[in-house]
């Protein structure tokens, strides 16, 4: 399922999720309605998209056949996630935790090359389909990458060199993004393999921004209608900036949706909100429709290409 750089992609979306430690932790990551989770995919196709990312991983809620099925019927191109969440969201025991780097590697690998796993909510993953995942999700709730953190990190990026499939990066407030590029970096992942999340949230310091654009870095933006972040205009003048310093082809954007935010479960806005409300914005703003073009088409497919 891979992007055409014609087609308007949203690049960290999550349709639904199962029963875990996530949803116990924060109810709205716990909604695995596939009746609903359809109706917004139709939804979102009928308004002009033509894809998303999903971004749960592997053995973390991710509802691998649910997501078949979403795409199947209702058209909507879904690149999945292999890889793996921050560890508070995997309860004790986890495989997560138990397997060395080099196993968990090749569960990345599988996932990428042959199919996704069905299974790995507990045990190790055994069970897969022909589907295969697109990226490879990468997440912490600390800031040093240590222990636990270093082994998960190696063997996202030892995945990522043996496929050639990107890497994205939940980056939380708190954290040192050069940091996590330099550990990449190191490990011989190159800097257009990485996708950067939530630094519009997570880092003020927008030098941060550029200086990981000007490296290759993609840079995907989704505080977008979360105003307990910050308004719509903040977020359109971290684009204009980011657009202004020469950065437009390195942007790309997204909702980062839960059941808050889906509007078929009842929340805020839907999937659509992009492309009903803040395209507009992103216009009235002075952003050329041409620059608009690559965040949502051109941008996504080459972050997103690999073999």
């Amino acid at each position: 399922m891979e992007p055409d750089a014609s087609l308007f992609f949203q690049c960290h979306e999550h349709l639904l999720m199962g029963k875990g430690t996530p949803g116990e932790k924060y109810p709205e990551l716990y909604y695995d309605e596939l009746d609903k989770s359809i109706q917004e995919a139709r939804a979102f196709v009928k308004a002009g998209g033509d894809g998303l990312v999903e971004a749960q991983p592997v053995g973390c809620c991710r509802m691998t056949e649910e997501l078949v099925r979403i795409s199947e019927e209702t058209g909507l191109r879904i690149v999945a996630s292999t890889g793996f969440h921050k560890m508070a969201f995997y309860p004790r025991g986890h495989w997560i935790f138990e397997e060395k780097e080099e196993a968990l590697a090749e569960i990345f690998i599988h996932e990428l090359v042959e199919g996704m796993y069905t299974d790995g909510a507990c045990g190790r993953p055994e069970c897969s389909i022909s589907a295969r995942a697109g990226q490879i999700k990468t997440a912490m709730e600390i800031s040093e990458l240590d222990g636990q953190y270093r082994k998960v990190f190696a063997a996202a990026a030892a995945a990522s060199k043996e496929t050639g499939a990107p890497i994205m990066l939940h980056v939380e407030n708190g954290h040192h993004p050069m940091k996590y590029f330099e550990f990449l970096e190191q490990q011989g992942v190159r800097p257009e393999k990485m996708i950067f999340c939530h630094l519009d949230r997570a880092c003020a310091d927008m030098q941060i921004h550029k200086e990981l654009a000007k490296a290759g870095v993609y840079l995907e933006y989704d505080t977008i209608a979360r105003e307990k972040y910050h308004s719509d205009q903040r977020e359109l003048e971290i684009f204009g900036e980011m657009i202004g310093a020469g950065y437009e082809d390195r942007l790309l954007f997204s909702l980062d949706t839960t059941r808050k935010r889906l509007s078929a479960y009842g929340g805020s806005i839907g999937l659509t909100y992009i492309l009903d409300i803040f395209l507009d914005k992103m216009e009235r703003q002075g952003i050329p429709q041409e620059v608009i073009r690559k965040i949502s088409g051109s941008n996504p497919a080459r972050a997103l290409a690999w073999s």
